[in-house]
């Protein structure tokens, strides 16, 4: 993929357990006309198809890469509230960063598993729910053809699972694979050897190992936040594979500036939670579509955030 000749990469997260059509499509346009070209999305047809528009709107091209992830992966999540037991504090909407919460009730489309509403709950009457399915039947056909690029969250302990789900894309999809885990995960010497192999499986520069620090954390702008990416890229540089490497899971204005000063090669930066956010109070208005000044607001707003990841200009 041309996108990371120059080892500038930015990918926008929209969220793998995002299934908001009308965000979807306002994130992509936005951050499409602001210069992104890699856009990460939730397995769904119609949000495919919401990404595709929004591309469209902006009149640029892109690459689409859909997220999928193995039965306990948290970003696959939802949450869910025992009715029984709520006070209706209202904190858990109130901390929910994607509106995701309403009238004590979890609106799935919106949620992505990121778990703050679990943090906050006095009566603990929020739990996360996974919705187990195979890798065959959480895929949609259609997408292992429109897609440019399939992501694989590693949150399993349970290599057979992991494996089974790998060989189940390398033999139905002949686009770029991307292989996403925590630093938790890479400082076991398991999941190291488990990539190594999973890569080695593969033609060189046809993978992507995005190193997911603290995922879903990056709602700070500090260097503390965008660590952990950094600690996880490191421990990818020191295994040598002929991968591209992303950094994800707490990433912001600071993660390109850190990994420069720490001496750790990245091809690029993914980010979902903070890109999000940045642009929340404008892609939110009722007239985005056909009010201008917001719409350049939040493309400018985007547009500082991209710039601040060219690792290769620092």
């Amino acid at each position: 993929m041309n996108i990371f000749n120059e080892k500038n990469c930015f990918k926008l997260i929209c969220g793998a357990g995002n299934e908001n059509t009308c965000e979807t499509e306002k994130l992509v346009y936005v951050y499409s006309k602001a210069g992104c070209c890699f856009f990460d999305i939730s397995a769904n047809e119609k949000v495919f198809e919401s990404a595709k528009n929004g591309i469209l709107k902006a009149q640029n091209t892109g690459y689409i890469c859909i997220s999928t992830g193995t039965n306990d992966d948290v970003h696959l999540s939802k949450a869910k509230i025992s009715a029984e037991n709520c006070i209706k504090c209202g904190q858990c909407a109130e901390i929910c960063p994607q509106n995701a919460i309403k009238d004590f009730s979890v609106i799935k489309e919106n949620c992505v598993g990121c778990g703050r509403c679990l943090t906050v709950c006095p009566k603990n009457c929020i739990e996360k729910v996974f919705d187990k399915k195979n890798i065959s039947e959480r895929l949609p056909k259609s997408l292992l053809t429109l897609a440019d690029c399939i992501e694989l969250h590693i949150s399993s302990d349970n290599e057979d699972e992991i494996l089974s789900c790998w060989k189940y894309l390398n033999k139905n999809f002949r686009g770029i694979l991307s292989i996403c885990l925590s630093l938790q995960k890479l400082q076991n010497d398991n999941h190291k050897k488990l990539i190594s192999q999973m890569v080695s499986d593969r033609k060189p520069y046809t993978t992507i190992i995005q190193a997911d620090g603290n995922p879903m954390s990056g709602g700070s702008d500090d260097f503390e936040t965008t660590r952990p990416a950094i600690e996880a890229a490191k421990i990818v540089n020191g295994l040598n594979l002929p991968v591209y490497l992303l950094v994800s899971g707490g990433t912001n204005t600071k993660t390109a500036e850190l990994a420069k000063t720490m001496n750790v090669k990245i091809d690029g930066v993914a980010m979902g939670s903070f890109a999000r956010k940045a642009v929340k109070e404008y892609i939110n208005t009722e007239d985005f579509w056909t009010n201008e000044q917001i719409q350049q607001n939040a493309i400018q707003k985007a547009k500082e955030i991209i710039l601040s990841t060219r690792f290769a200009e620092l």
